[in-house]
């Protein structure tokens, strides 16, 4: 009964507890920090404020650094995207015979126009459907809808002003109490196992404590990176906003596999104000790009780090976005990087009796006599 109520608890408060392990996630970022300034005789609790504060110092640094350009090319985005979509759903239907123009196309009612002009005003489709298709069904209006229902879906918490400050601040708190003393944290977990077990929970939760501080700070790595790059590639290829689509493919680039797409989306809509060659262009250099993350930045940040395969982060990310929305996608790969160490060390070596590699580090390394 106790473990049901428990369930339930987890299931009924899932945006605090995903909230809460987003904290610690960040915790153990700042505690790496504060190991660094203890050599400096300052005190972790002053430290792990210092940390946090500083990033939060850098963040609204830049934001102001950046806003007068970010506002204007905001503002930009959000008159002239409309205008792109129009002009994507015009050169779809002239193309509508293709399989793009089937996909992009709104739903025909150009193909029905046309034919009722070759044959002299005759129409097979009554007048009132074809006024209602035409009144309500172009790619502007569509995307619109899709779009704000998925966003109702995907950022509930956007629509509580407090409820974001309080996840924030959530996130804020946690970050700074487990880096200021991540030891009493940890004292107080493996007091909750028998004592014969203690030892090898303990090595269990240090294991996944820096797989994910790898993971982290890999993923913050890898956002500037993408970030920059994009940036730089809008501004050669000479698209509109290019400074607030590359920071939002910076952003989206925490959620991997489905950011990068989203981040896409955008900037070849905002090519399609110049020429569909121009969206082209830009489609394929988010492609060139994320081919260069995946094939060599990603490789040489994640050396030693955790093996995560991709099937299994696709199929995390859908579950955890069915069930918990946007801030469950933010939380699936951290979370399915900490339970894939605790099968590997619980499961398959101690259970199945098979030495494992951990990490991506040599296997030779991480084998250790039974």
């Amino acid at each position: 009964m106790a473990m049901y109520l428990g369930l339930r608890l987890l299931w009924f408060a899932n945006a605090l507890f995903l909230t809460a392990f987003i904290g610690i996630l960040f915790g153990l970022a700042v505690s790496s920090g504060v190991d660094h300034l203890t050599r400096w005789r300052i005190p972790r609790g002053v430290g792990a404020a210092l940390v946090v504060l500083s990033f939060i110092g850098l963040l609204v640094g830049f934001g102001a650094w950046v806003a007068p350009t970010i506002r204007s090319q905001a503002v930009e985005l959000r008159r002239r995207l409309p205008e792109s979509i129009d002009r994507l759903e015009a050169w779809a239907s002239r193309h509508n015979s293709g399989l793009l123009g089937s996909v992009l196309g709104p739903a025909g009612t150009p193909a029905r126009r046309d034919s009722a002009e070759t044959t002299g005003g005759a129409s097979t489709t009554p007048p009132a459907t074809t006024t209602a298709d035409t009144t309500s069904s172009p790619l502007r209006e569509r995307m619109s809808k899709q779009l704000s229902g998925a966003s109702r879906y995907l950022f509930p918490f956007l629509s509580s002003t407090f409820a974001a400050l309080g996840g924030v601040l959530i996130i804020i708190f946690l970050a700074i109490y487990i880096g200021a003393d991540p030891e009493l944290y940890h004292r107080g977990v493996i007091a909750l196992f028998p004592m014969r077990a203690r030892g090898r929970a303990g090595e269990v939760l240090t294991a996944m404590a820096n797989t994910l501080r790898r993971w982290l700070v890999t993923q913050l790595i890898a956002m500037v990176a993408i970030g920059s790059v994009t940036t730089i590639v809008l501004l050669v290829l000479r698209v509109k906003a290019a400074f607030a689509l590359g920071i939002l493919a910076g952003l989206f680039e925490f959620i991997p596999t489905v950011g990068p797409i989203l981040s896409a989306l955008p900037a070849i809509a905002m090519g399609f104000l110049d020429s569909p060659e121009k969206a082209l262009y830009v489609a394929f250099a988010f492609w060139g790009i994320q081919f260069a993350e995946n094939h060599l930045l990603i490789p040489l940040l994640m050396k030693g780090g955790v093996d995560v395969p991709p099937a299994l982060t696709i199929l995390s990310q859908a579950l955890m976005a069915l069930l918990f929305g946007f801030i469950g996608l933010m939380c699936a790969v951290p979370l399915l990087a900490a339970v894939l160490v605790a099968v590997k060390m619980l499961y398959v070596e101690g259970v199945v009796g098979e030495n494992v590699s951990v990490t991506n580090e040599d296997p030779a390394k991480d084998a250790a006599p039974a």
